[in-house]
């Protein structure tokens, strides 16, 4: 009998977790070689082909550059003039890579799924972490209810893995958890981390560690994120047809924006994503990346090759590794596993930050996550694509400060030209003069040529999606290519700001700033002009500066600088405005930025907000507990949930020490939670004994 042949318990019933069942995962150590599951495998032609036109094709695109630019200045090149031709050249062939990219896309592999027998146990994992609890399991119960519809309920399992530190928030989640455990035809398993260490990834193997042994695949999901049950049966049928298959990723699309902001990330990633998810998976084969969530993973690899060490020395580039996704497919790929993103399935949705600063902040993280990638390139056994991966997460960060410091090249060169005296005969004995040299109109061809590789695939996208089923289902080729036009513009207004805010991020990064660890925003609000302007205030005393110096010195250099300085100048009505639920409902009524989804909703999506109305509303604060204390039937519905007699470390044992005499001191319960610290909260809602004494005081 395998432990999910075991008998389930009624969910009034059923423990927290269920009986452990440890998987070993020993701590990797990069500088020495790898453990070999699987001999290296050789690539087909179709792998090689998108890699040569993908990286073949931005090399060339670089060379071509670097050639006119060189011949823009002339035989003597000043230094300024080299400046400028080092950081032109990378952000030209960045912009080259993006449309190299998709054309790869056309050597993508025409992707099935096995109809042959699957027997494998699967268990659905979220994280989360200060999340609104009944949104999060609600998207698991109805998820859960699919997957019995798929015909898996009798292998599938759901867990709740909860890092949650606010005891309010922790309250929460059991309450939510036990009103899902009754309307869900699946397990659903609860288990609240009395620490921790190493953030998402530590939660993940504490898992593993634990429980990991049930089950042969694990479907990992964001807190916001979800599949459909078809999804991940074919996901399940897939890795279990390919014993050497470890990962597959897929390509979430965004869906539940309501904001202007996230309703134009939602659209880009759902008209131009699957373009460039094609031209990714063509170039990456079978040594993919991994994205952190909404993938299948076969847990005996992931268990024997991703135990993740700290990096040493001190954040921001020592300690827990912080984008762990990159770094376990990279684990992955140099023990000779598969690691494969799918383009093809689209039963795959994740939510969108609803706002810029909401936005910035993830970025913060990643970007410091990213950055910490750079002391990985010395890992043996990495696959050559693995590093790729590492450099293009890399540069997508770092390409702010090379775009800024272009421009403020390009800016000083014309100062220099504007308020100089040119020498014509630097030698003596100099016969004839040397000219100043620069070719104005080849300058204006490579600009040309840098917004056609940039804009290229958007516009390939949006006529590609008029021959499908997506134009029509967005409302149409005139509102779609409406849609694609606004967000063009949008963008473009939005790209100047986030340079900024992404090269402040880089230099706090280098400065020694660690990012901390926060709850992520899912639904925003639109901030107060006060909120907006300290954000932003900088950004537009550089814009109004910048106009102020080229329109008395260099007006015509005004039409080249326009989109950024504009977008400098109107970064506060810009942030405000775009973080608006009003403009984005105004929007979706005159049908821009419409998404499929958007218009016939998935059914998980329409069950999981059904189920949420159905969940118990949360407790609020102190208040809240108070509450809990006076509800008996709610207090022992907590307890359920807590793990038995768990071994704490020191400082947990004395907070509930130190909140066991503050509660035998005080003489009501209200009185007893203002004695409490945080920490001792935690411990009070953390421990059946202290809780039915905390209940037994006077209300």
């Amino acid at each position: 009998m395998t432990p999910m042949d075991q008998p389930t318990a009624p969910a009034a019933t059923m423990p927290a977790t269920p009986p452990e069942s440890p998987l070993a995962m020993p701590v990797q150590d990069f500088g020495a070689p790898p453990r070999q599951a699987f001999p290296r495998l050789r690539n087909d032609w179709r792998v090689w082909m998108a890699r040569l036109v993908a990286f073949g094709g931005t090399a060339a695109i670089a060379v071509v550059g670097f050639l006119q630019m060189l011949q823009t200045f002339g035989v003597n090149p000043t230094p300024m003039q080299w400046a400028l031709l080092a950081l032109f050249v990378p952000t030209f062939a960045w912009v080259g890579f993006s449309f190299c990219g998709v054309l790869a896309g056309l050597f993508a592999p025409r992707l099935t799924t096995p109809e042959e027998p699957n027997h494998a146990r699967v268990a659905v994992v979220m994280p989360i972490y200060h999340e609104d609890a009944a949104k999060s399991i609600g998207l698991l119960t109805a998820l859960a209810r699919e997957i019995e519809r798929e015909g898996m309920a009798d292998r599938t399992e759901i867990f709740v893995l909860s890092d949650s530190r606010d005891p309010v928030i922790a309250v929460n989640e059991t309450m939510v958890i036990d009103a899902a455990r009754k309307m869900s035809p699946l397990p659903i398993w609860y288990r609240r981390r009395i620490t921790n260490e190493d953030r998402k990834t530590g939660n993940i193997s504490d898992f593993i560690r634990r429980w990991g042994g049930r089950y042969d695949q694990m479907v990992v999901l964001d807190a916001d994120s979800i599949m459909t049950g078809a999804t991940i049966r074919a996901l399940s049928a897939r890795m279990n047809a390919d014993p050497r298959l470890a990962l597959i990723q897929t390509m979430p699309i965004l869906v539940g924006g309501e904001t202007i902001f996230a309703r134009l990330t939602q659209f880009a990633g759902r008209v131009y994503g699957p373009m460039i998810a094609r031209g990714v998976s063509a170039w990456s084969g079978n040594t993919g990346n991994f994205w952190g969530h909404n993938a299948i993973i076969r847990l005996s690899a992931f268990a024997e090759s991703c135990g993740l060490p700290r990096l040493p020395g001190r954040p921001p580039f020592g300690g827990t590794i912080l984008s762990h996704d990159f770094v376990e497919a990279a684990a992955l790929c140099r023990a000779g596993w598969k690691v494969r993103l799918d383009h093809d399935l689209r039963g795959s949705f994740e939510g969108c930050p609803p706002t810029l600063l909401d936005m910035a902040v993830r970025e913060r993280r990643w970007a410091q996550g990213n950055l910490q990638h750079s002391r990985l390139f010395g890992m043996r056994g990495a696959r050559a694509i693995t590093l790729a991966h590492f450099t293009i997460g890399i540069l997508g960060f770092l390409m702010s400060p090379l775009w800024l410091a272009l421009i403020l090249v390009g800016l000083v060169l014309s100062a220099t030209v504007l308020l100089s005296t040119p020498e014509y005969f630097p030698t003596a004995y100099q016969l004839f003069p040397d000219w100043p040299v620069f070719d104005a109109r080849r300058m204006f061809w490579l600009f040309v040529v840098s917004m056609a590789l940039l804009l290229l695939p958007k516009l390939i996208a949006t006529f590609r999606a008029w021959s499908r089923p997506l134009a029509r289902n967005s409302g149409g080729p005139v509102r779609i290519f409406a849609s694609a036009m606004f967000e063009i513009l949008l963008s473009a207004l939005i790209a100047p700001v986030q340079m900024l805010i992404q090269t402040r991020q880089i230099y706090e990064i280098l400065r020694g700033r660690d990012s901390g660890w926060n709850a992520q925003v899912r639904a925003g609000s639109m901030p107060d002009w006060n909120v907006v302007i300290a954000r932003h205030w900088v950004h537009v005393l550089l814009g109004i500066g910048t106009l102020i110096v080229l329109a008395q010195f260099s007006p015509a250099q005004l039409i080249w600088l326009s989109p950024i300085l504009a977008g400098l100048i109107l970064s506060p009505v810009t942030s405000r405005y775009s973080a608006s639920p009003v403009f984005g409902r105004w929007a979706r009524m005159r049908g821009l930025l419409v998404t499929p989804e958007e218009r016939d909703p998935p059914a998980v999506l329409s069950e999981a907000g059904a189920v949420f109305r159905a969940m118990p509303r949360p407790l609020k604060g102190a208040a809240g507990l108070l509450k809990l204390a006076g509800d008996g039937d709610m207090i022992e519905r907590h307890i359920a949930l807590l793990p038995a007699n768990p071994p704490l470390p020191e400082d947990k044992r004395l907070n509930r020490i130190t909140a066991g005499a503050k509660i035998a001191h005080a003489r009501t319960r209200t009185e007893a939670l203002n004695y409490l610290t945080r920490d001792e909260t935690d411990a009070l809602v953390s421990d059946p004994d202290l809780l039915r004494q905390w209940s037994l005081l006077p209300s």
